[in-house]
């Protein structure tokens, strides 16, 4: 009998806001690397058809000139869309206890925030609704892709119009 083999998959996308800023350090062969946190909600109707909120927390690190831009682009509340894969690491803390984590090492982070700015007369009165080159997908090596105009900071539009009525 042939021996089945598991698919080797490991893909996660998720979307949510940061908790905190980004920390940003640099490895000692002067590699950039970026972690963060974001939350990432679910709503749901409970048993008594009232509306619940979950809350996932997921971790996130970046490489490369994805964390440069992660660095220049996010702050606490940002929105963004992070396709990656799951990744674990040990460590031993000072103490000598054992700790571990499963985080998401992102390939492409979509910033999803709108930019603020001037707009032709100068007085910044509004969102520019085109897209320029602070909306951009970036990936792991730094390339910038042909993403989607995501710069609106809300999810709605990703929604079909069943979703959209059952979050209503």
């Amino acid at each position: 009998m042939a021996e089945l083999k598991m698919p080797e998959i490991n893909y996660v996308i998720v979307a949510g806001n940061l908790t905190k800023d980004p920390v940003f350090r640099q490895t000692t062969n002067n590699t950039p690397v970026v972690n963060f946190s974001i939350a990432s909600n679910r709503k749901y109707k409970d048993s008594t058809n009232n509306w619940q909120e979950d809350v996932c927390y997921v971790g996130i690190v970046a490489w490369n000139r994805l964390a440069e831009s992660c660095k220049e682009r996010l702050k606490k509340g940002s929105a963004v869309l992070v396709d990656g894969e799951l990744q674990s690491r040990n460590w031993k803390t000072d103490e000598g206890f054992s700790r571990s984590i499963v985080e998401i090492k992102a390939r492409r982070i979509q910033f999803l925030n709108k930019r603020y700015r001037l707009n032709g007369n100068g007085n910044g009165d509004g969102y520019d609704s085109q897209m320029d080159e602070n909306d951009i997908v970036i990936d792991e090596e730094g390339i910038e892709g042909e993403g989607l105009d995501y710069t609106e900071d809300s999810f709605d539009k990703f929604l079909s119009s069943e979703e959209s009525d059952l979050l209503k």
